[in-house]
């Protein structure tokens, strides 16, 4: 079965094949490489993480870089991502909306955290939702979850250094 992580990267490969792009030569990549972010993916106590992975991707005028991780205990799923490029810039918009909305099944809202805009989106029938933390214009950290409680998840969100991952960001 193909999971979601696999599935984006082949969506990305596809894209790029159809289009003509090449990638960069390796020294290039090198610079501008996901591995950079691997320590950023840390263990969190009683949860068994995944061994992290990652994508760097650059196109003439524009570069992506994504590493992510996996987390499970018991039934409840974490997914750990810091992203960097389009793909962070369209899905921080929320952020600079200072959005927020309660319903009876959820809640989604915006707030600053240690200096930096957060979005938080939330389902209370299945306690499953995402964090989404602003390190730069184009880059963020992302936490979804499932199984979760909101506050938990915030605290989860938390023991990764939003702050170190913004100073590794490409300059």
């Amino acid at each position: 079965m193909l999971d979601r992580r696999h599935a984006i990267r082949l969506v990305l490969a596809a894209a790029a094949l159809s289009a003509g792009w090449l990638l960069p030569p390796a020294a290039a990549l090198a610079q501008q490489s996901f591995q950079r972010f691997i320590p950023f993916l840390v263990d969190l106590p009683g949860w068994t993480g995944k061994k992290p992975d990652g994508l760097a991707m650059e196109i003439p005028g524009s570069s992506m870089i994504t590493a992510t991780r996996e987390y499970e205990n018991g039934a409840a799923r974490l997914s750990a991502a810091i992203i960097t490029g389009p793909a962070a810039q369209g899905a921080l918009a929320v952020t600079k909306s200072g959005i927020k909305v309660e319903t009876s099944d959820g809640r989604m809202g915006t707030s600053t955290i240690d200096g930096l805009q957060v979005s938080r989106a939330y389902t209370i029938s299945n306690k499953s939702g995402a964090i989404l933390v602003a390190l730069s214009d184009s880059a963020m950290f992302s936490l979804s979850f499932n199984g979760v409680a909101e506050d938990e998840a915030l605290a989860l969100a938390r023991k990764f250094n939003w702050k170190a991952i913004q100073a590794a960001l490409p300059k």
